[in-house]
């Protein structure tokens, strides 16, 4: 299992209950820093299998939880443990800063 699609319907099983850590990817599919993040997420998803559980978030599909998680500009990548954001990376400047947040995730 990579990545998995998260909507309002399977986020409270997804995110919020999840057993593991959340990385949450708000994209959209016109966006293109968006476009260049998505191998490097699948990468860190395929690494961290077993402890990360890696999500996107279509935010012209879903909304609301682009409203939640105050999307004002992507690729917004959220770190969560439950409910709780642990972290967040505005924008993507290459794979250094997203295997941060994955690291912080584990070690919190």
């Amino acid at each position: 299992m990579s990545t998995i699609t998260i909507t309002e319907d399977n986020f409270e099983q997804e995110v919020t209950n999840a057993d593991l850590p959340v990385v949450v990817d708000l994209w959209a599919p016109w966006c293109g820093p968006c476009k260049a993040l998505s191998p490097v997420l699948d990468k860190l998803a395929e690494e961290y299998e077993g402890d990360i559980k890696v999500g996107k978030i279509n935010i012209d599909e879903e909304p609301k939880l682009a409203e939640a998680f105050n999307a004002r500009s992507i690729p917004l990548v959220v770190g969560l443990k439950g409910d709780e954001v642990q972290d967040v990376v505005r924008g993507f400047r290459g794979e250094p800063p997203i295997r941060e947040l994955f690291d912080k995730l584990l070690e919190g």
